[in-house]
């Protein structure tokens, strides 16, 4: 039954897919082989067996597809970044916090086996066999680790990773966590919000790491002292897969995204038609790449006021990516997210969680 419903899953996708005329991204790694299952005792039966009611399925039930993708302005980098233990940690108010202890030993840990052979390969194929196309891709000249992997202890048992939405909503660390915690006798607690969210969570010294996807946050993380370089390591910001933020918005496509040049063309042919945008607003990484695809006439910009004239057409939701897909789905509007949690979105018949 698991294979027909998968089955059912990735036919939905390409029919979704197909009437948006869509192209997939490039992939790096190949398609894993599918296992060979013995044949059940009513199949090897010399009566036909009695097959299973298929479920009906609707391809058109999600309208928002994605128009545009694999423009080289929508790379999205995915960055590991060990906590400094050392850090100058403030509180909600900015003042400083003397008493923070982060467990160092179970954020190596954690960060060794993601970057592990096995960690890595087990991210490259997640979602393949549920969408017929990888969701995470590993970047050329990526950090590998060959370090061992302690077992937990009481004092190190606990984790706690800071993250963006994306990997979430996307259902990667559903998938990778619990077989890191079932290996090695860990606990992860995950805290998922935008990327500035998540790095602001773990400067008041409440992660032990942090996992996010934008390159000047995370770089600004590293400068003001929250980040150390782990052993063996090449530096403290181990950026090591990546997938491609993608352009969506309602089938009928009146901006004429799709016949955009490129991705800042597209926005461009939104602005100019006023037509609706549902922006994170939340200081996320997808919400940083955003504001770097409008015309720079425009002054949009983090502040609310820059966009106050815009308000007919450009909605900041300060909201998670699976919250403002579904915003987007309802006012037929247009929206940047990452592929990943855009597939589980419309696998999940427009809803995430």
């Amino acid at each position: 039954m698991k294979k027909i419903v998968s089955l059912i899953l990735a036919l939905v996708m390409i029919f979704a897919l197909a009437a948006c005329g869509q192209s997939a991204a490039p992939t790096t790694t190949e398609a894993p082989a599918p296992a060979e299952e013995p044949a059940s005792e009513a199949q090897t039966a010399e009566t036909e067996p009695e097959q299973p009611e298929e479920p009906e399925v609707d391809a058109l039930l999600v309208d928002t597809c994605i128009l545009m993708e694999a423009d080289d302005a929508m790379i999205n980098n995915y960055s590991l970044l060990a906590v400094n233990p050392e850090a100058p940690f403030v509180d909600a108010d900015g003042k400083p916090v003397d008493d923070v202890e982060l467990n160092t030993v179970g954020a190596a840990a954690l960060i060794n086996w993601l970057l592990s052979e096995e960690g890595q390969e087990l991210a490259a194929n997640f979602g393949y066999e549920e969408y017929g196309e990888y969701l995470f891709y590993l970047k050329d000249g990526r950090p590998v680790s060959t370090a061992e992997i302690p077992e937990a202890t009481e004092e190190t048992r606990l984790i706690r990773l800071s993250t963006t939405t994306s990997v979430n909503d996307s259902g990667l660390l559903g998938y990778l966590l619990p077989i890191f915690e079932e290996k090695y006798g860990y606990e992860v607690e995950v805290y998922s919000a935008g990327t500035g969210k998540s790095i602001g969570n773990a400067k008041m010294g409440n992660a032990d790491l942090i996992l996010v996807h934008s390159k000047s946050q995370e770089e600004a993380f590293v400068a003001d002292g929250f980040a150390y370089v782990l052993d063996g390591m090449p530096g403290e910001r181990l950026t090591w897969m990546y997938n491609y933020f993608v352009l969506c918005g309602p089938s009928a496509d009146p901006a004429g995204v799709k016949e955009a040049p490129d991705v800042k063309a597209a926005f461009a042919a939104i602005a100019d038609g006023k037509y609706s945008f549902i922006s994170r607003g939340d200081g996320s990484g997808t919400h940083t790449k955003e504001l770097s695809l409008w015309p720079e006439e425009l002054g949009i910009s983090a502040e609310p006021e820059s966009f106050k004239d815009y308000a007919d057409w450009y909605i900041s939701a300060n909201a998670g990516m699976g919250a403002c897909l579904v915003m987007a789905e309802e006012m037929g509007a247009y929206i940047l997210t990452d592929k990943a949690t855009f597939l589980t979105f419309v696998a999940n018949d427009g809803k995430i969680g």
